[in-house]
């Protein structure tokens, strides 16, 4: 793995229970996030994602691009335009740096049908044979001393 690799992308459906169970889930309870009246009130179309929830799919397209074993060590993303229900958010990842033989830094963007939600970079250690050889492949050396 090496600068200028760029990830697969993961695209996710918005949806209002995508939305909405984020809030809940990170405890907010600002009613714009769950109540379409109070979000036109305060001049939004709709309901829009938080934050924490953002932050959380963010974690979730690294931990799926680079597997279980994958330690994300930092997080600093920036939203921008809203995530709102019926609309998809497209993830996508270029490896901006690898540190230390095992430590990469992945630029991230999302975007949706009006423009970029987020944008920033995560940290992330690998295990060392991921970066070496490849994200998910496993060297096994046989008694003959051959790596397969």
């Amino acid at each position: 793995m090496r600068a200028g690799d760029v990830l697969p992308p993961l695209e996710i459906e918005v949806t209002r229970t995508l939305i909405v169970a984020g809030a809940l889930a990170s405890r907010d309870y600002q009613d714009v996030h769950h109540d379409p009246e109070a979000a036109r009130a305060k001049g939004s179309p709709d309901v829009f994602m938080n934050i924490l929830t953002t932050n959380g799919l963010v974690g979730r397209y690294i931990t799926d691009t680079f597997g279980p074993e994958a330690v994300i060590r930092k997080v600093a993303i920036r939203l921008g335009v809203p995530n709102y229900p019926g609309d998809t958010m497209v993830l996508r990842g270029t490896v901006e740096d690898v540190r230390d033989g095992d430590t990469v830094v992945v630029r991230i963007t999302g975007d949706n049908g009006i423009g970029r939600h987020v944008g920033g970079t995560v940290t992330v250690t690998l295990p060392r044979r991921d970066v070496a050889r490849g994200i998910g492949t496993v060297t096994v050396t046989v008694q003959d001393g051959d790596e397969r």
